[in-house]
C-alpha cells in the first residue's frame, strides 16, 4: 500500500545529486579580478604580456593568485585574480602607469567565480547576479522616434516620385515634413489621376487632397497609417536592441541585460562593470554608414564657405577644403555589412575593410556599373549629423568588398570597425539616465537576502518539527531538497538573480511547506476517524493531492501573468516564483511521500504514527 518501486527512489537520488552538485558553485564566491583586452581586433594579446605583467606586480609585492589567458566574447584576454579589492585597485593603477594601455590595451575591473576544476568540467556555474547584487552600471536610453518617421517618409517620398515619373504625371513641387509628404500639381485633374494611382500602389499610406487656393495649386498630402507607424517603431527599437547586444558582446561584458522599456526606451544593465568610460562611449554612439553618389565638388576659397545653391535632391557636406554635394538617396546603408575588420594598407596606415552581404553586393554592382569615372562618398551619421570620411573615384564595377581609409588613429579605426560590425542603429539614441552601483552595496544586499532566507528556513523547520514530530522531519527534508533543486535549476538555466528573486525564493519556502501541512493534517484527520495508520497515510496523500494541485495552479497562473506582462525586476521575481511552484509540487508530494514510505512502508503491524499530538 505504502511502498515505492525502486525506480522512484533512484529518481529521487538523482535529483538530490543534481541539486547538490549544481547548487555548490554558488557558495564558492567570486574573486576581484582585472581583465586586460586588446584595444583593436588586429592587435592580439601576446603571451609575453603575461610575463611582463607578472614581473611588474612582483616588483611591487602585489600578490596575484591566478593569471591566465582566457577567451571572452570571441576575444583573448589576460585575466588576473586577487584575494581582495585593495590589491585589485593598486594593481590596476600600477599597470596603467607602466604599460601603454591608452593605445594598445584596455584594462577593466571584473569578478571571477572561484570554482574547482571538477565543477568546471561538469559545466556547473553559479547563478548570474543582477545589478542590485553584483554592482555595475545602469543606462536608460531614449530613441529619437521623430528621426525614424522622417527617415521612412524620405524613403516613401523617393518611391512616390518614381511612381509619378514612371507614369509621366507632372507635379510642381514635392516636399517632406516631419509627419507628411506634400505634392503640388498644376490642376485638379492631374491631382485626381495621381491620387488614384498612389492609392493603388501605396497601401501603407493615407492619401488625401486639399482644395486649391489663390496661393497654392492643388495639393496632395501623404502620411503613414497609425498601424504602419507602430510597426516601423517596433522594428526600429528591435533593431537597436539587437545592435546594442552585439556591441556589448564585443566588449566582453558577461551577463548583460538589454531590454525594451516603454514605447521608446531601452534599458541596459552591465553587472560587474565598474570602469564604464569605453562601454558608455561604444553603447551611446549611434553611427550609421551610407554610401551616396557625388553630384558636385567645389573648392572652398578662404576661411568662409562659398554661398552656393544646393542642387535639387542633394545635401551639402564639408570634406577637407572642399564643399561636396551628395544625393539624398543612399546607394547602400550599413544594414548590408556582414563584417568590418581593421587591416593595414601598403603604407602601413590602418583602414577598415568591409564585406557586404549578397544583396548589398548586388546593390553596389548595380549602382557603380553605369557610373564608372564618377565619384561616390562614404558618410558616417552620428546623432543626426553626417561626416564624409572619404570620396572615391569609381574606376570599375564594385562588388561585395570595399575599404574606408583616411582615419589616422588606430583606436578610432578599431572602434569604427566594431560599430559597423555590430550593425547600424535604426535611430539615434541618447542616455537619459545613468547610475553606477558599487560592488560593496551588492555584497550587503546578498548578505541580507541570504540571512533572510536562512533564518526563515530555520524558523519554519523548528516549528514544523515541534508540531509534527517525525513527519515534520520528513517535511523539512523535502523542503531542503526543494530549495536545493530551485537554486540548481536557476544556476543551470543561467537565470539572473536579483533582490526580488531572493524574495521569491523565500516565498517558495512558505508555499512548499503549506503543501506539507495540508498532507499532515489530512493524515491526522483520517487517524481521528479510527482508520489504521497505513491506510491513513495512503488516503491522506491522495485526498491532499487535489487541494495542493488546485492551489498551486492558481498561484502559477498569477506568476505566469507577471512573467508575460511584467518587465525588469517583476519578471525576475516571476521566473523564480514559477520555478519554485513546480519544484515545490515535486518535493512536497513525491519526495515527502517517498521518505514516508521508506520509513513506514515495510512495517506491517503499525499501531501509531509520529505525527505530533492529534487533537480531537
Amino acid at each position: 500500500m505504502n511502498r515505492y518501486p525502486l525506480w522512484k527512489y533512484v529518481l529521487i537520488f538523482i535529483v538530490l545529486l543534481f541539486s547538490i552538485v549544481y547548487t555548490i558553485p554558488n557558495f564558492f564566491g567570486e574573486s576581484p579580478a582585472l581583465q586586460i583586452s586588446s584595444s583593436s581586433h588586429i592587435l592580439k594579446i601576446r603571451k609575453s604580456l603575461i610575463r611582463e605583467v607578472s614581473k611588474i606586480l612582483y616588483q611591487e609585492n602585489l600578490k596575484v593568485y591566478d593569471i591566465r589567458l582566457a577567451n571572452v566574447g570571441k576575444q583573448d584576454v589576460v585575466r588576473l585574480c586577487f584575494h581582495d579589492t585593495d590589491t585589485q585597485f593598486k594593481a590596476k593603477a600600477l599597470l596603467e602607469k607602466n604599460i601603454n594601455f591608452d593605445s594598445d590595451y584596455v584594462i577593466s575591473f571584473n569578478l571571477v567565480p572561484n570554482l574547482p576544476r571538477w565543477l568546471q568540467i561538469l559545466h556547473a556555474s553559479p547563478m548570474h547576479l543582477g545589478l542590485d547584487l553584483r554592482g555595475g552600471v545602469h543606462f536608460l536610453m531614449q530613441i529619437d522616434t521623430k528621426f525614424i518617421i522622417s527617415k521612412h517618409l524620405e524613403n516613401l517620398r523617393t518611391t512616390t516620385t518614381e511612381i509619378l515619373d514612371k507614369e509621366k504625371i507632372h507635379y510642381t513641387n514635392i516636399s517632406c515634413s516631419n509627419e507628411s509628404i506634400n505634392i503640388n500639381f498644376y490642376g485638379q485633374g492631374i491631382l485626381d489621376r495621381a491620387q488614384s494611382l498612389l492609392k493603388l500602389q501605396l497601401p501603407e499610406a493615407i492619401i488625401y487632397s486639399t482644395p486649391p487656393t489663390k496661393e497654392n495649386n492643388s495639393r496632395l498630402t501623404i502620411l503613414f497609417k497609425p498601424k504602419v507607424i507602430r510597426e516601423i517603431l517596433n522594428k526600429s527599437i528591435t533593431q537597436n536592441v539587437v545592435t546594442l547586444s552585439k556591441r556589448v558582446n564585443e566588449l566582453g561584458v558577461t551577463e548583460p541585460i538589454i531590454q525594451r522599456q516603454g514605447s521608446n526606451q531601452i534599458m541596459i544593465q552591465l553587472p560587474g562593470v565598474q570602469d564604464v568610460s569605453r562601454a558608455k562611449d561604444i553603447i551611446g554612439r549611434s553611427i550609421n554608414l551610407e554610401i551616396r553618389m557625388v553630384e558636385d565638388l567645389l573648392p572652398i576659397r578662404g576661411t568662409r564657405e562659398t554661398v552656393t545653391k544646393v542642387p535639387f535632391d542633394c545635401e551639402s557636406f564639408r570634406f577637407g577644403n572642399n564643399l561636396i554635394f551628395l544625393h539624398k538617396e543612399s546607394v547602400l546603408t550599413g544594414d548590408y555589412i556582414t563584417s568590418a575588420d581593421v587591416v593595414f594598407d601598403e603604407n602601413q596606415q590602418p583602414i577598415v575593410s568591409i564585406d557586404l552581404s549578397n544583396e548589398g553586393g548586388r546593390k553596389m554592382r548595380k549602382a557603380t556599373r553605369s557610373r564608372i569615372g564618377k565619384y561616390m562618398g562614404i558618410v558616417l551619421f552620428e546623432k543626426g549629423k553626417g561626416e564624409v570620411v572619404t570620396v572615391a573615384n569609381i574606376q570599375g564595377e564594385l562588388g561585395s568588398h570595399f575599404q574606408i581609409s583616411g582615419i589616422n588613429s588606430l583606436e578610432a579605426v578599431g572602434d569604427l570597425a566594431l560599430l559597423l560590425r555590430s550593425g547600424s542603429m535604426a535611430a539615434p539614441m541618447k542616455i537619459i539616465e545613468e547610475c553606477t552601483i558599487g560592488p560593496q552595496l551588492g555584497i550587503e544586499n546578498i548578505k541580507k537576502g541570504f540571512n533572510a532566507t536562512v533564518y526563515g528556513f530555520l524558523l519554519i523547520a523548528a516549528f514544523i518539527i515541534m508540531y509534527y514530530a517525525l513527519f515534520g522531519v520528513f517535511s523539512v527534508s523535502a523542503l531542503s531538497l526543494n530549495l536545493l533543486l530551485l537554486i540548481a535549476l536557476l544556476s543551470t538555466l543561467k537565470a539572473t538573480l536579483t533582490l526580488p528573486g531572493i524574495a521569491a525564493i523565500a516565498l517558495t519556502l512558505g508555499v512548499s511547506i503549506d503543501s506539507n501541512i495540508l498532507i499532515n493534517e489530512r493524515i491526522r484527520e483520517e487517524l481521528r476517524k479510527g482508520i489504521s495508520p497505513q491506510k491513513a497515510i495512503s488516503v491522506g496523500f491522495e485526498r491532499a493531492w487535489t487541494t495542493i494541485l488546485d492551489s498551486n495552479i492558481t498561484t502559477l497562473i498569477s506568476g505566469l501573468a507577471l512573467l508575460i506582462f511584467g518587465s525588469g525586476a517583476i519578471r525576475g521575481f516571476a521566473i523564480v516564483h514559477c520555478l519554485g511552484i513546480l519544484t515545490s509540487i515535486f518535493s512536497s508530494v513525491f519526495v515527502f511521500r517517498g521518505l514516508t514510505n521508506l520509513w513506514y512502508g515495510r512495517k506491517r503491524k503499525l499501531t501509531s504514527l509520529a505525527i505530533g499530538y492529534i487533537w480531537k
